[in-house]
């Protein structure tokens, strides 16, 4: 029977009076587990998508059961609707850098909420300005104006249009094979994986991409732009590529990325939307190789893993293409005063916990561990690479690598793949992460490779 428009409200009221209610609390009954699971997964292939379910390595569509989380437990782990616990190694793609719930970001954005969610849009608002200082005095030397939006897709669009903005004779835009940068139009344009680009027709023209950690072929592509008029006028990367699967380049490519921008008169743009905010043992993974890029891309753990933050960093000369005008590139949530406080929240915490110098010496273990367990695995494992808290391991074929997350989560470790890369496994915990919760996940890969390294046993 068709409702009224009064009826569809009344359901919808109660509906959300129920979910409130749910939220409200801290733990929930098995039946109130069981309603959850069965609604999440039936919400998500009738009102979401199904494919989800799919790709989910714990989830049974047929069931409608799966891994369902409901909580954090503690810095570094989840807890489910029935209350298992699960050990973070994937940090939501490199959010939690600061662990879960830092007590420090959560108490400066519910100091913030109290007075202030959102600012007024016209009105000066002292956040954004302070945070803009702050990271004026954190980052590389020269960057010291800022954009701040709410993702590092926003964080790449800004800098495309800075880029093109700032010298419009020189449109063309050099990205990296295996790069990844987000997926609206033009952060989309400047990834590299055919299969999210190709269902979405054109991509925006003058970009073009060369082998990452290849600088003999970036050389070519700028002489070649140079030769028919289309110089180049930015080159963009991630100074390591997280999403292609942790791919890490020889120590010389950066600071000879730095000396072909100059050469050719050309920008250098680094996402350090997953690397930056101490994830490779420093602050930004660019101070490893003494780069100063002039354009910098941040977000995911810029956050707190609190409130989605994201923010482009580069030198007053750029951003005064924007100084006539300044509603040229706007946002309105960008910059909003709870974001604002997480971020400079995180940066306090970073630096007195001294995250990224541990994430260096903590990350060195967990490889030496992560390598001793692959020993002997060597027909399942092609690879395992990393730095600082920035892992990864490559299978053979991308069923093996699906088939070892999967049994790591058996063993109560949350890991997973890499977007453009199918074969790669990545371990990203939070960098509060403790040296027996490292030990442990050693340990649960050690199990899981052990038990995937045994033949399947037919019945006689």
């Amino acid at each position: 029977m068709k409702l009224t428009g009064a009826e569809r409200e009344r359901a919808v009221y109660e509906y959300t009076q129920r979910i409130l209610a749910l939220i409200a609390k801290t733990d929930v009954t098995p039946d109130e587990a069981s309603w959850i699971t069965r609604e999440t997964v039936e919400s998500f292939r009738d009102h979401i998508n199904p494919g989800f379910l799919e790709y989910r390595k714990a989830t049974d569509a047929r069931e409608a059961g799966a891994v369902v989380e409901w909580a954090d437990a503690g810095p570094n782990s989840y807890r489910d609707v029935y209350g298992r616990k699960y050990l973070d190694c994937l940090g939501g793609f490199g959010i939690f850098n600061v662990g879960h719930r830092h007590p420090k970001v959560v108490k400066a954005v519910s100091d913030q909420l109290r007075r202030q969610p959102l600012h007024s849009q016209d009105l000066l608002d002292p956040l954004r300005a302070m945070l803009a200082k702050t990271l004026a005095m954190l980052a590389p030397a020269g960057l010291d104006h800022s954009f701040f939006c709410n993702s590092g897709t926003e964080a790449v669009e800004g800098a495309l249009k800075l880029a093109r903005a700032f010298n419009p004779a020189k449109q063309t835009i050099v990205a990296a094979t295996k790069g990844f940068h987000g997926k609206s139009y033009g952060a989309l344009s400047a990834s590299a994986k055919a299969e999210f680009r190709r269902p979405f027709g054109p991509m925006l023209p003058n970009i073009e991409h060369v082998p990452f950690n290849d600088l003999l072929a970036l050389r070519d592509m700028m002489t070649s732009c140079r030769a028919v008029g289309e110089d180049v006028g930015a080159v963009l990367l991630e100074p390591i590529q997280g999403e292609g699967g942790v791919n890490i380049p020889d120590d010389d490519y950066l600071p000879g990325v730095r000396a072909l921008c100059d050469e050719f008169g050309a920008l250098f743009i680094l996402d350090e939307v997953q690397t930056g905010m101490g994830r490779t043992g420093k602050m930004f993974c660019c101070e490893h190789y003494g780069v100063a890029p002039d354009l910098m891309c941040l977000a995911k753990a810029f956050g707190g893993g609190v409130v989605p933050a994201g923010a482009v960093i580069g030198r007053r000369e750029i951003f005064s293409r924007l100084f006539d005008n300044p509603f040229l590139h706007t946002s309105t949530f960008g910059g909003n005063p709870l974001a604002c406080a997480a971020a400079m929240a995180t940066i306090n915490v970073l630096i007195e916990e001294q995250l990224p110098q541990r994430a260096a010496w903590l990350g060195e273990r967990l490889l030496a561990g992560i390598r001793a367990a692959v020993a002997g695995h060597e027909a399942l494992v092609a690879h395992v690479r990393g730095k600082g808290l920035l892992l990864a391991l490559e299978f053979h074929d991308h069923a093996t690598g699906f088939e070892l997350a999967k049994q790591m989560l058996d063993r109560s470790v949350l890991v997973s793949g890499t977007l453009v890369n199918a074969k790669v496994i990545r371990i990203e915990p939070p960098l509060t992460i403790t040296q027996e919760e490292a030990d442990y996940v050693c340990q649960a890969l050690s199990e899981s490779l052990k038990f995937m390294a045994v033949p399947v046993r037919t019945g006689a």
